[in-house]
Parts: C-alpha cells; structure tokens; sequence
C-alpha cells in the first residue's frame, strides 16, 4: 500500500479508536494506535493506517473542533490520503453533541461537498435502515441509549439529529441504492446536485458495508462506526485474508469499570457473582478524587499477592446514577469518577500491574491520560472490537466500549 492512500483515522474517544484499529487489523492493515495527537518528530513504524484516539465527545464543542483539525493536520502532512471521522455505533450524540461541529469542520478544511457516512455495525446489533438507527431489534430511542448518563439518544432518525447539530444538510442513501451496481455513487452525486452535504448511507448487514466501502474507497473523507472502516479496509485486502491468532498478554491485572451502560453492568455482575474481590467508587459519599483513589488503593493493598484480578468500579444502575446526578450534578460527578479512576490506575501500576482493563469510553480515556501512554500496537482480541493494546513499555491495555462484550467479558480476559 502507498503512502499516498494510508488511512488516518480520527477517533471521538479511546474505546472507539480501538475499536476501529482492530476494524482494520483483521483485514492486514497494518495499524498504529495514538492517543491524541503525537508530537512532532514521534517515530512511526511500517503501517497502512494511523488511528489518533482523541477525548472529545462529549467536551465543548469549540474544543473538539481544534482538537480534531490538529490531528487532521498531523495525519495530512504524514500522507494520509484519506480521513475517517470515527463515532460510535449508537451515534452518541445529543442534539448539541459534536458530530455535527466536527464533520462540518473536517470537510470544511478538506473542501469535501458530500461527505457518506453510517454508524451501522452489524456485528453488534447496530443496523441503520431507511436513515433510522436501530439496536438490535428496536429503534435507537427505545434502546438502553434512551438512558445514557452522558448521551441520551431520544431520536432514532440520524438525517435529523445531524441537521440539529451541523449547518448543513443531511439525506440517505437508501438500502435498495446500496444493492444496486453503482448505487451509492450516483446517489452522492444526486444529493450533491440538491446541497446535502452528509449521506447516511443504509446497511444492516456485512456486505452492505463491503459494497460501501468499495464505492468509497476513493472518498477523502468518510466517517461512521468501526463497521464501515471495516468496509473501507476490506476493499484494499483480499477477500480471503485472515489475521494469523495471536496470544493474549500474560501478567498481573485488575479492571476498572466506569460505564453505567447494561452490558458493563453485566460484566461488572459476573465478576462480582464470581467472587473476585470487587471495591465501588461511591462519589456521592466522598467527592474528593484523591480521597477516593487513596481509599482503593488502600483497599487493593490488603489483597493477597495471588488473589485473582479485582475489580474497582463505579457502574450504577439507572435510578442509583439519577440520584448521585441530582446530588452532585452529572459533570462534575463524571469528572471526580474519572479523575479517581485515573490516579487509581497509576497507582495499580506503580504496585506491579501489568494487563489494566478498563470498561467505558470516558473510564478509558481517563485511563490513558493519567498513564501517558503515547500508544501502541493492535494485539489479539479478547472479544469482536475489543483488542488488547501492547505498549513499548510492557504494559499491555484493553479499553471496552462499554456496550461491549459479553457478559463474562471482564471477568475471562482478566484471569
């Protein structure tokens, strides 16, 4: 592959990035993982693909907007020839969310007119048909997103919850187009022709984002969930290439759950019915970050050096995270859970720590940072999307999204 069509992937968040470097991976993209924006003069490897991990879903949005043109200015100046704005399958994103401002900013800069884009991701039930988003069997707003501490998504029609947030218009490039030999070509250039500048591009399953990813492998800039960069990377590779297994990391571990979505609760319950020794975060009853690190780590400290992987958490269900929200306000408890969790994993690797699992995108971010891990290479997947990070220090990551994973997720990649 040439340089000129490496891929440069921005991500809104860290789980996300994961998961879309692991999107590649699996079809022979070679593929480096930084967390934000690296500096100038960092040392790359071989690679097909550059995936940059930013923080910026859910911060302002005059922040996400400089933060995500100063990673398309370093991935451009390295050869990225083309750009894939990476959210997340269940479209995160309120009507005053960052998708939108951050699209509007990317195409401005590269001079884009149509930019197609789809959150569907079939292999984890995300499926987008007729412009609507749907979980599994129910549309995105009768789904547990409805609830989301952080991203409430009380509307299932992608065209308009992008119209809230960007300048320009949205339409849909319908499944029947998607199925038709050059369908989705020459329905960009209709809606080109009518002004609209983002096109939903339905699919519900696999194929449909192998088609689309090779109507698009041209585009200079695409965005969507992992499944479509899956599609993109599936156009560059053969169609009977298989990544080679690989073994997962071996050391000390412990998991640190933040995310309130069902399924890390899930997880987080398996590991408890388990009996792994298992310490919650409560911010409603100490509010102080450092407090609350000091107090786990404590906690940690009288574990047995063979006691099995704990767990340190603050995953609430529904009407527990409310009632903390409506004490301490939903930022600020979010923003004393993170720094927690953060000074909690620097201090689990200073006492030997070598595998940290971390479920939730925020959780995940929070991680990084407070280890200032630059980033590393894409290794074995301990579930669909979820790959372990091995970093040049030893250290080896796994970042969840929080809907990911199977239940007994957490508990079997920490053994």
């Amino acid at each position: 592959m040439s340089e000129s069509s490496t891929i440069g992937a921005i991500a809104d968040d860290v789980t996300g990035a994961t998961d879309v470097a692991i999107a590649l991976r699996r079809r022979g993209i070679r593929t480096v993982l930084f967390f934000d924006v690296p500096p100038e003069g960092s040392d790359l490897p071989d690679h097909d693909a550059i995936v940059i991990a930013l923080k910026t879903r859910t911060i302002d949005r005059a922040g996400a907007v400089a933060r995500s043109l100063a990673a398309l200015d370093w991935l451009r100046a390295r050869g990225a020839g083309q750009i894939y704005f990476k959210y997340c399958s269940t479209f995160d994103s309120t009507p005053d969310g960052n998708i939108g401002p951050v699209l509007d900013a990317l195409a401005d800069a590269m001079d884009v007119p149509v930019v197609a884009m789809t959150p569907s991701s079939p292999e984890h039930g995300r499926t987008q048909y007729h412009g609507y988003l749907f979980v599994g069997d129910v549309l995105l707003s009768e789904s547990h997103m409805r609830h989301h501490p952080l991203t409430p998504m009380t509307d299932s029609c992608l065209p308009r919850v992008m119209e809230a947030q960007s300048a320009h218009r949205s339409g849909v490039v319908p499944l029947a187009r998607v199925r038709e030999e050059g369908g989705i070509a020459r329905r960009l250039a209709e809606l080109r022709a009518e002004g609209v500048r983002y096109a939903l591009v339905d699919a519900i399953d696999d194929a449909d984002l192998t088609a689309a990813g090779r109507a698009l492998a041209a585009e200079p800039l695409v965005a969507g969930a992992a499944g479509l960069a899956g599609g993109l990377a599936a156009a560059r590779t053969p169609a009977d290439h298989h990544e080679p297994p690989a073994s997962a990391p071996e050391g000390v571990a412990a998991v640190l759950a933040g995310s309130c979505s069902a399924r890390t609760l899930e997880q987080v319950g398996a590991m408890i019915e388990a009996g792994r020794p298992a310490y919650r975060l409560d911010a409603q009853a100490d509010p102080d970050p450092a407090s609350l690190a000091e107090k786990a780590l404590a906690w940690y400290d009288t574990l047995t050096p063979n006691t099995e992987a704990p767990l340190i958490y603050s995953s609430l269900e529904p009407e527990a995270l409310r009632q903390v929200q409506r004490a301490l306000g939903a930022e600020r408890s979010a923003a004393i859970l993170e720094s927690a969790i953060g000074r909690i994993a620097r201090g689990l690797v200073e006492r030997g720590v070598t595998r940290v699992i971390s479920a939730g995108g925020e959780t995940s971010g929070a991680v990084v940072s407070a280890l200032g891990v630059p980033g590393g290479l894409i290794g074995p997947e301990a579930a669909r999307g979820v790959p372990w990070i091995l970093t040049t220090s030893g250290l080896a990551l796994l970042l969840k999204s929080g809907n990911f994973g199977e239940p007994a997720l957490l508990l079997e990649a920490s053994r």
